[in-house]
């Protein structure tokens, strides 16, 4: 019983390159730093190895310069936090969202 006429047709899988966007780019860091929130001095470590990877994208051109500006706003704040801005920074919500400046969060 080998023969059935409705057979499903096979897909073919089109291999574009994937282009990550900026939510992806944010998801990832916050992802890190939240697995790292209650040592803020390797998720610090882990931070600086992605700016590696996002300098590496930059110049594959996978990352254009407004959203490298934005991933480097953030990595500058949590290299720069102590323990307690650590959790700070994880816990605001706006900083994790596209489009974040440092003067939205002076209010």
């Amino acid at each position: 019983m080998g023969w059935w006429p409705f057979k499903r047709k096979e897909k073919a899988l089109d291999e574009e390159p994937h282009m990550r966007g900026a939510r992806m780019w944010i998801q990832d860091l916050r992802e890190t730093c939240e697995r790292c929130y209650d040592d803020h001095e390797e998720g610090q470590r882990q931070v600086s190895a992605m700016r590696a990877e996002w300098n590496e994208s930059r110049d594959r051109e996978e990352v254009d310069s407004s959203l490298l500006d934005g991933l480097e706003r953030r990595a500058y704040k949590l290299l720069q936090a102590d323990a307690g801005t650590w959790l700070e920074w994880l816990d605001n919500e706006e900083f994790w969202n596209p489009g974040w400046r440092e003067e939205s969060l002076e209010e």
